[in-house]
């Protein structure tokens, strides 16, 4: 990634590093350094289609669309139906002029996405162009008559008389299709007129390039080579885009067109009115991939109020038109964190749908409103408008998608068991169709909630297969999480385990203590009864001893009345000693 003839030679980042840096430069437009990002991300990692459809794009801009087809061609070689690879071999395919098969490509993408409003506008315009390209039906008689091969000959004879290399967009067009389109086949770029109109002002760029390359001095001179191939790509690029606007909309395509009368303007404002709602949309959607909301959303807004005021003669399809205004407008606001404004634009969005019965854009609103409450920290009402959003899905990866949000919402509700049930779910669906990415996050989702659950055991294992694929991913970032989770996980086992040993011999201890204290209180109980014994027996004495005194002094005195109350006495100490037995037993009995 830098030059430093110190270091060995080998890759010094991972693959993920140098995937987000080709992003980080591709966001910033610079596009020849996203280019050499996404290429040592590839050598890391052969055909990863996130990647090669991100060079494609590179390739794209940087005006080379035989090498950005190829790498969308790749990424369609393992799954045909990767709506991101198709959608970029369609937009390869326009740059290069071959206009039927982007819309046929198109075409398979919208039917595979009608979500996605890229496949809808690219569609229009590839249509358009080859409106363009034939003219209208009435101009255009097929007959069968003559040869007209030898004119595309003359034509391929011509092109490679030129003194630098000069790639075509319509190599790939064969005899037949200019026989069958009875186009008069002379050299495109025959006059400096015609080059002069499809070019306008990069005209002037084209001249003053071709007069370096006439310079002989430059040319020849040993430190101009760099500048010199610099300036061969200029012009390639140059007619590359001359060839290209011209199968775009033909200069007697432009000249054919007939001015409507003044007084019946309206009949131009339906096409009119598309390119301008096409064009606006397109940057409407640019400016939020830029990181520009504002700017996005006053592009809405000026583009809302605009087609608010047209006819539905002018806009046949106005309310699909605003309902997707409405969407652009509410995800302006989401990203500007206007949330009160966001729900509005979004529920106008998802009303709207409903009344048209359009299921694709009632996909795309209940899509948008679940991240909107999902950011809001309304996560039941997110489930709710996922939920609603699963039936419409249109492909195994989108339901991949919403089962983990769904359950992400579940996990942050405290709902585990269903957390890790929608967990699986995406894992399930991920598996499917076969995207790694998607299996890592849904691994982890069901990993969180069986640790929640306190089912360590299974939270190990979901974490350690996560582990997997994020080192098949060589995601840095995601090991380091993952490792650190199995650490935490293993530690709380551990700690489990030991609880329980510690409990069970916890147990006979607390048992011997028990018979101990029943024991001490035994002995306790036995030593009061004793005393209880001992006091009585003291007690008994002397009741005795005072009876035995009270008998002397009654015998002398002589007293017969003290010898008739000498009985009652005597009675007592009786039932005294009756007694005693019985609350002997009473004590041993308590």
């Amino acid at each position: 990634m830098y030059d430093d003839d110190d270091e060995p030679e080998g890759p010094k980042s991972s693959f993920t590093t140098y995937l987000s840096e080709g992003n980080v430069h591709f966001n910033q437009g610079e596009y020849k350094k996203a280019l050499d990002s996404y290429t040592q991300a590839l050598e890391l990692q052969p055909g990863y289609k996130v990647c090669l459809v991100q060079r494609s794009k590179c390739y794209l801009r940087l005006g080379n669309a035989d090498a950005a087809l190829r790498d969308a061609e790749e990424s369609l070689a393992e799954d045909k139906e990767y709506n991101k690879g198709l959608y970029q071999k369609a937009e390869a395919l326009y740059s290069k002029g071959e206009f039927e098969y982007a819309l046929l490509y198109y075409h398979r993408g919208y039917k595979l996405r009608q979500d996605q409003e890229e496949f809808k506008l690219g569609i229009q315009k590839a249509q358009e162009a080859i409106d363009n390209a034939i003219g209208s039906k009435a101009r255009v008689k097929l007959e069968n008559k003559g040869d007209l091969s030898f004119f595309a000959k003359q034509d391929e004879a011509k092109k490679t008389t030129k003194g630098y290399s000069k790639p075509t967009a319509l190599a790939a067009r064969n005899q037949q299709q200019a026989a069958n389109r009875g186009k008069n086949t002379k050299s495109p770029v025959k006059s400096e007129k015609t080059v002069k109109k499809l070019l306008g002002e990069l005209y002037a760029d084209k001249k003053y390039l071709e007069k370096l390359m006439d310079d002989q001095d430059f040319i020849h001179g040993n430190s101009s080579k760099p500048i010199y191939d610099l300036v061969q790509d200029g012009l390639s690029y140059l007619d590359t885009r001359i060839e290209f606007w011209r199968q775009q909309e033909p200069l007697y395509a432009r000249k054919n067109k007939k001015l409507p009368p003044r007084k019946s303007p309206q009949r131009q404002l339906p096409a009119d009115t598309t390119k301008f709602i096409l064009r606006s949309l397109e940057e409407i959607d640019q400016a939020l991939a830029d990181g520009d909301p504002e700017t996005s959303l006053n592009k809405a807004q000026s583009t809302l109020k605009t087609v608010q005021s047209l006819g539905a003669e002018s806009v046949p399809n106005k309310a699909e038109v605003v309902g997707n205004l409405y969407s652009c407008i509410g995800n302006a606001h989401l990203e500007m964190e206007n949330y009160e404004e966001a729900l509005k634009f979004h529920e106008k969005d998802l009303k709207a749908a409903k009344k048209m019965e359009n299921k694709e854009a009632k996909s795309r609103a209940l899509d948008n409103l679940g991240r909107l409450y999902a950011k809001m920290g309304e996560y039941t009402k997110a489930i709710d408008s996922w939920m609603e959003k699963l039936p419409l899905s249109k492909s195994v990866l989108e339901s991949t998608w919403l089962y983990h949000e769904i359950g992400r919402c579940h996990l942050e509700l405290k709902y585990y068991q269903d957390a890790k049930e929608f967990g699986q779910r995406s894992l399930a669906a991920a598996e499917q169709a076969d995207d790694k990415v998607w299996q890592l996050n849904a691994t982890v989702l069901a990993a969180q909630a069986e640790v929640k659950l306190g089912d360590l055991k299974d939270a190990l294992q979901s974490f350690e297969k996560a582990l997997d694929l994020a080192k098949i991913l060589e995601d840095d970032a995601a090991e380091n999480a993952i490792s650190k989770a199995i650490n935490d996980v293993n530690d709380r086992i551990t700690q489990g385990v030991k609880s329980g040993e510690e409990s069970a011999a916890d147990e006979p201890e607390g048992a011997e203590e028990s018979k101990e204290t029943a024991d001490e209180q035994n002995e306790e109980t036995e030593a009061a009864k004793q005393t209880e014994e001992e006091e009585e027996l003291v007690t008994e004495d002397s009741v005795k001893e005072s009876h035995e005194e009270a008998k002397e002094d009654e015998a002398v005195e002589g007293n017969a009345e003290k010898d008739a109350e000498q009985e009652p006495d005597e009675a007592n100490d009786a039932a005294k000693d009756a007694d005693q037995p019985a609350e002997d037993d009473g004590v041993k009995e308590q």
